[in-house]
């Protein structure tokens, strides 16, 4: 007498279920193969889906985690699961002149109008992608300050830090990390001589405490131009570079960033 096979047939997105794990902070880029995949909903923000840098049947979504995030599990549909996990961050003592650890009320007005300016910048969302190939670090330095660390200024925590410095004397070069648009370039009271980068899409590239600035806004820069020469300006301790990165509105782990936006050339 035949056997008779008895076959379990799953729906294909069960099968194929994947689990995303990222921590706060960083950036995780999703990938379909999918013609017109729906918007993600993530965290109360929806997320597209853009082009692939490399391979033109690929489309990607990139999506930065808010530092934070407490640690939670989320659905995202036949998609699979995104753990979001506490990232391992530690604590930094900095000890900056009284007047730029607690400013005035005029200094804290500047600041209150240089944060609404670069919150209306990073609102405009340019459709167009200027940038085709990897990103690079602006400086090639020690690193001094990792992203993520809790900044206590003179005794008192404020901050996190929101981007990752890199040791320049007064006067190093700074070059663009990629292809864009310059949106500002300024003096600002904590940031010091600032460089601010729409790469399009929803990514920008921040260079903080610079003295001499070689471009201005509206300059479109290529991957590698110089754009500043670093100093000692702003809220600093000592001569560095801040370098950070803002994609879809959060300020995510630069190098992380990087990381995971090169792998898709290796695709």
């Amino acid at each position: 007498m035949p056997r008779i096979l008895c076959v379990l047939l799953l729906p294909l997105w069960l099968l194929a279920q994947n689990e995303y794990i990222v921590e706060n902070g960083k950036t995780i880029i999703l990938e379909t193969l999918e013609n017109n995949p729906q918007p993600l909903k993530i965290l109360n923000k929806t997320y597209v889906w853009l082009t692939h840098p490399s391979n033109p049947a690929k489309k990607i979504s990139f999506i930065g985690i808010p530092y934070r995030t407490k640690p939670i599990n989320i659905s995202l549909g036949n998609r699979g699961i995104l753990k979001i996990q506490e990232g391992n961050y530690k604590k930094e003592q900095i000890y900056v002149s009284p007047a730029k650890a607690k400013p005035n009320k005029k200094n804290q007005e500047r600041i209150r109008k240089e944060r609404k300016e670069t919150q209306e910048i990073y609102a405009i969302h340019t459709k167009e992608r200027y940038w085709s190939e990897p990103f690079i670090y602006p400086v090639e330095s020690k690193i001094t300050s990792a992203y993520g660390n809790a900044r206590v200024f003179n005794g008192e925590v404020s901050s996190y830090h929101s981007g990752t410095d890199f040791r320049a004397a007064v006067g190093t070069p700074i070059y663009a990390s990629n292809s864009g648009k310059v949106v500002l370039a300024k003096e600002r009271f904590l940031a010091g001589g600032s460089v601010i980068i729409d790469h399009g899409e929803g990514v920008f590239s921040m260079y903080y405490h610079c003295n001499v600035l070689k471009v201005k806004v509206g300059d479109r820069v290529n991957k590698g131009d110089l754009i500043a020469l670093s100093g000692d300006s702003g809220r600093v301790s000592g001569p560095h570079l801040h370098f950070g990165f803002l994609v879809q509105g959060v300020q995510v782990d630069p190098l992380d960033f990087i990381h995971q936006i090169n792998l898709l050339f290796e695709d």
